[in-house]
């Protein structure tokens, strides 16, 4: 997975661009009204979530499965004064507000931080129920992407996205094959207390921050050969997944902190969970996110144990993992989850094959 970035451009392109922006900028700041304007796309940690994600839509969703758009559509437009309730992703994004806040009493000028889009495939007369409950709950959230219909994914890129968290689970297959950090998230089954100071994400390690490679190995030659494998290879760092992009965006905020002599107050904290063993196949871990340049506040191997436990004590915002039996334990315990549908792992439940059907002849 490449880090997405910005096509080369000429020098008067760029130049052209940036008197573009700054006259933009001008307006906006000639309006009065205290509400932070959006950074520049580049500048900014970009995170791309759809209304099912932000916003608990499963009764829209239903009207619409069962009746149709049009109703869904009437539906929503009759109802546009009322805010819809908070969504998985909610908690997460206002999280990401509260260290936004944090860095701009730090930094002022500084457009290095988070900017939430709104990634939709809704029709634009929805588009008046999503902003009155966006206001509702004062969110600041000035980027739409609404394609009526139509997939968004072709619309990542240009929104330069660092990271897509959707309900469907093809569209984000499809993010990830595009290059782009995505995830499929998952309300909790019971809530649970979560931080208003400091954004906690927690992320598996195989198949989400680092390539499948050493997992192939687990589920084709068992752990005996996994753990040779490992020590083999300890001192060669694994391949990038994913979801290392997003982890490498956070540790530049982070580092903003540090720089303030903040580390000890920082809003942001990461966390490794994964089920590999500390003393057979953990060195290979550490030595990749050193050989990358990248810190994690805590590692936690569980050695096969479950993770949902160690969650509900660690309580993040949001959790990565590409093993949906971990996302349901997780989910169980109250821990808000995320699936990252990628890896051999997706051809494995609970570590036993999934029998594809037989085609017909």
């Amino acid at each position: 997975m490449s880090e997405i970035k910005p096509e080369d451009k000429t020098a008067t392109d760029k130049n052209e661009e940036e008197q573009d922006w700054e006259a933009a900028k001008a307006f906006f700041e000639s309006l009065k009204t205290k509400a932070p304007r959006p950074p520049k796309p580049q500048n900014a940690v970009t995170i791309a979530v759809s209304s099912r994600t932000l916003f608990n839509m499963v009764a829209e969703r239903k009207i619409f499965v069962d009746e149709g758009v049009e109703k869904y559509v009437a539906f929503q437009v009759e109802h546009e004064s009322d805010p819809l309730k908070p969504g998985p992703a909610f908690p997460f994004v206002k999280a990401l507000m509260n260290v936004n806040t944090r860095l701009r009493n730090l930094y002022p000028d500084s457009e290095e931080l988070f900017d939430i889009v709104l990634m939709t495939n809704n029709h634009a007369q929805v588009g008046v129920r999503l902003i009155n409950s966006i206001n509702h709950y004062g969110l600041t959230i000035e980027r739409f992407c609404m394609t009526g219909g139509k997939s968004p994914i072709g619309y990542l890129k240009a929104y330069m996205t660092n990271l897509y968290l959707s309900k469907s689970a093809d569209k984000v297959t499809e993010a990830i094959e595009e290059g782009i950090a995505a995830a499929t998230m998952f309300m909790s089954r019971q809530e649970s207390d979560l931080s208003d100071t400091q954004l906690r994400v927690a992320f598996d390690g195989d198949a989400v921050l680092f390539s499948d490679e050493s997992e192939i190995i687990v589920k084709k030659h068992g752990l005996d050969t996994f753990f040779e494998h490992e020590k083999k290879f300890e001192n060669k760092p694994l391949a990038q997944g994913p979801l290392k992009c997003f982890l490498e965006a956070l540790g530049k905020l982070q580092r903003k902190f540090y720089a303030k002599n903040e580390r000890l107050n920082c809003p942001i904290r990461t966390f490794l969970v994964t089920a590999r063993s500390a003393a057979s196949s953990g060195a290979r871990v550490l030595k990749t996110l050193r050989s990358w340049g990248l810190e994690i506040d805590e590692a936690l191997f569980l050695a096969g144990a479950p993770k949902g436990p160690l969650l509900q004590k660690i309580r993040p915002h949001i959790f990565f993992d590409d093993q949906m039996f971990h996302i349901e334990g997780a989910n169980e315990l109250g821990t808000i989850s995320a699936h990252v549908p990628y890896g051999i792992g997706q051809k494995y439940n609970k570590g036993k094959l999934i029998e594809e059907p037989k085609k017909e002849e």
